[in-house]
């Protein structure tokens, strides 16, 4: 497998910055769809491939996220030109005849676990795929503010309110404003953080 050279492992990670601020220049529909098709590719646990998305785009329907925001997120939010609502559908299992052919089985063993178990799963997964996203955001130019500060049962109430899925964590997307960047904050060394066993 070929690896990455310096340029774009700094694009994706060791330049790469967490945007509060953003130029007023919009993002295509046809960039999220590629965004998506980019990330979407990336693995899961038996394919489930949990994550869905709602690309908040409109001033209407930014207006829509406002009640669900921490106080200090609302002005990134609205200023960014795209803020993704990263979640998980609650039956992500249903559609493993088709992710998962290999096991035909698959689906119901899943469906047989306890609900609590299958929500841990969707979440996981739906985790993993929000940061491929991020990550194939970097990758096509887009810059990213992923956010945990906000009321899910709000945005769930408003965004998802025939409960068939559930907010996982926010994404603003756009192009960010390099001068309102915060310094970047420390990282933990690999032994402080990892060990070899």
């Amino acid at each position: 497998m070929t690896t990455l050279d310096e340029n774009a492992l700094n694009l994706l990670f060791l330049n790469a910055r967490t945007h509060h601020g953003w130029q007023d220049r919009p993002v295509d529909s046809a960039l999220l769809q590629r965004l998506y098709d980019v990330a979407k590719m990336g693995p899961t646990s038996a394919n489930t491939q949990p994550m869905r998305i709602v690309f908040v785009q409109s001033a209407a329907a930014k207006q829509r996220l406002v009640p669900a925001l921490a106080a200090g997120n609302v002005e990134q939010t609205m200023a960014a030109p795209v803020t993704a609502i990263i979640a998980q559908q609650v039956a992500f299992h249903d559609h493993l005849p088709m992710l998962f052919p290999a096991v035909p089985a698959m689906q119901g063993i899943l469906a047989g676990l306890p609900e609590a178990v299958r929500e841990r799963m969707g979440y996981q997964g739906s985790s993993m795929q929000g940061a491929y996203v991020i990550v194939a955001a970097r990758a096509l130019g887009l810059d990213c503010g992923p956010m945990a500060g906000f009321d899910n049962a709000k945005v769930d109430a408003e965004f998802f309110a025939d409960g068939a899925c559930k907010s996982n964590f926010l994404l603003n997307l756009g192009y960010g404003d390099a001068a309102k960047l915060y310094p970047r904050g420390p990282r933990f060394e690999f032994a402080q953080a990892c060990r070899i066993e």
